[in-house]
């Protein structure tokens, strides 16, 4: 995959995970019809995302994986919906889950993806471990008593910022003077 089309879905996607926390941040207390749609929302960007880099992508491991984030991550959509209608737990249950499996598809994805063309991916690479990481966090979270939706934005914001600078990597690799080797 060229580096063009992937800074311009990075940005995209860290822009709109960025705003999606804003919103998120202010509009989920109580669990109400806006806050279980935009639960929705936030998966549905990572599947869309998810469908654009599908398109740009060769037959093989990284396509295959890709798509079964795309998949992932749209039956993770219906799942939070479904789940905010049992309260918080519920979601962070289900939020928490489709933050390990995800995570853990984004590092296959970001190992792949690392060589000279688009760099070593390491912004990606840590947003998929924290996103396992957290993920995990969640569950256990959701076991407590203090469970709390405040999480998902900061959770939202923080992968947002790191598609971002691996955009703002990837502009800064296409920009720099390239040498030739014989």
């Amino acid at each position: 995959m060229k580096a063009s089309p992937l800074l311009k879905l990075y940005l995209g996607r860290g822009v709109l995970a960025v705003a999606w926390a804003a919103v998120f941040a202010v509009a989920h207390d109580p669990i109400d019809a806006l806050a279980i749609a935009l639960l929705v929302v936030y998966p549905l960007i990572d599947a869309v995302s998810s469908l654009i880099d599908l398109r740009a992508l060769p037959d093989g491991s990284e396509r295959r994986l890709t798509l079964f984030n795309g998949v992932l991550s749209t039956l993770a959509a219906v799942g939070v919906g479904l789940a905010g209608t049992g309260g918080v737990a519920a979601v962070l249950h289900v939020f928490g889950a489709w933050a390990v499996v995800s995570g853990a598809a984004q590092v296959l994805v970001g190992l792949r993806r690392r060589g000279p063309e688009l760099g070593k991916q390491w912004p990606i690479l840590i947003a998929g471990g924290l996103s396992f990481l957290v993920g995990i966090f969640y569950n256990i979270q959701a076991l407590g008593d203090d469970a709390s939706l405040d999480v998902l934005s900061v959770y939202a914001t923080g992968g947002g910022v790191f598609f971002i600078i691996q955009a703002g990597l990837l502009a800064w690799r296409a920009r720099r003077p390239r040498t030739q080797t014989v």
